[in-house]
């Protein structure tokens, strides 16, 4: 089983990116998918799940300026992120499992894509 994030790069502050995570070895239809995002000297955090049923989460930080979305056909998440500030530059890494919202419920984590927004 593997996550492959992409997607990430320089930035410059209040431009977009969207992150691509395309999962392969299973499917994952019928599990939550999320981003969490680990900034340097910080512990991870949780950025966005959605549900096998499309029901969405986000942390308070982002709410507003990223979208999550999933294809299930491509067994692939997606993050787009709007309106990026320097305090967004992290690795963000995908992950699936059983919850929309608590990453420490997640099974499986991708390697991650660096993010950088400069001011």
């Amino acid at each position: 089983v593997q996550l492959q994030a992409s997607g990430g790069g320089l930035v410059q502050a209040g431009n977009s990116l969207r992150l691509s995570c395309a999962a392969s070895g299973r499917t994952f239809s019928g599990d939550a998918m999320g981003w969490s995002r680990q900034a340097p000297g910080k512990e991870r955090e949780f950025v966005a799940g959605i549900g096998r049923g499309g029901i969405t989460s986000y942390a308070d930080s982002v709410k507003g300026r990223f979208f999550i979305s999933r294809d299930k056909a491509k067994n692939t998440v997606y993050l787009q992120m709007n309106r990026l500030k320097p305090e967004d530059t992290a690795v963000y890494y995908c992950a699936a499992g059983a919850s929309v919202y608590d990453q420490y419920a997640m099974d499986y984590w991708g390697k991650g894509t660096e993010v950088t927004v400069s001011s």
